[in-house]
């Protein structure tokens, strides 16, 4: 599997099943957003930097809610979470996604708003690969973030949604992330990733240059 980032939570997974984009943004959050050319599409929620799917393709598969979904051989569970630690009284709901690929377990926190519920997090199960927010403002901060990893306990972890070159999102750069994990990141422009080569033991901490 191929794993691409453009900046804030949108990822392009190429898998050997399909090709799925997860949260599209807008070019007004002053990132160039990625051309959709995907079989499958997935919006952890509605606000503009994680939804602009305008131009997807007509026959692509969009999933924008929690349930239980299949497509192109690939295995989709959407989790209900909230956009804050205030049951979502402040910024509304969030949809976690979980996916089966090349027998890879991906799970995708979206706009993650507080620390999971027992519920939640054996509704995720054994995850491979994390995309977990770390920006803080409007999701989970640094800190919060290493609480959530503890929780899920991934193989592999990518942080997301953080402020990154000419965005005008106001979020904190990665760095109190990398710190409070303890760990340091294996760089990357695209992400190559099987089954086999999973860590054993140790956590890996994944993190894309743009």
């Amino acid at each position: 599997m191929t794993i691409t980032w453009y900046g804030q939570s949108c990822f392009r997974l190429e898998a050997k099943e399909g090709s799925v984009l997860i949260d599209p943004f807008s070019k007004e959050i002053g990132l160039k957003p990625p051309r959709i050319k995907d079989d499958v599409i997935l919006v952890t929620h509605q606000h503009h930097d994680h939804n602009a799917i305008e131009d997807a393709n007509p026959e692509a598969f969009i999933i924008q809610n929690p349930g239980e979904y299949e497509n192109h051989g690939i295995a989709i569970r959407g989790i209900q979470s909230f956009h804050d630690n205030k049951e979502g009284t402040e910024r509304g709901l969030n949809t976690i996604y979980v996916l089966k690929a090349e027998d890879l377990n991906i799970c995708h926190l979206g706009d993650l708003g507080h620390v999971l519920t027992d519920k939640q997090v054996e509704d995720i199960g054994d995850v491979d690969i994390l995309m977990i927010p770390v920006g803080g403002t409007y999701t989970i901060d640094a800190k919060t973030a290493v609480e959530v990893i503890n929780q899920i306990e991934p193989k592999i972890v990518i942080p997301m949604h953080y402020k990154i070159g000419d965005m005008k999102v106001p979020l904190d750069g990665p760095e109190k992330f990398v710190k409070e994990l303890g760990l340091t990141p294996e760089k990357v422009e695209k992400y190559k990733i099987q089954k086999k080569s999973l860590p054993a033991e140790e956590i890996k901490l994944v993190m894309f240059q743009l």
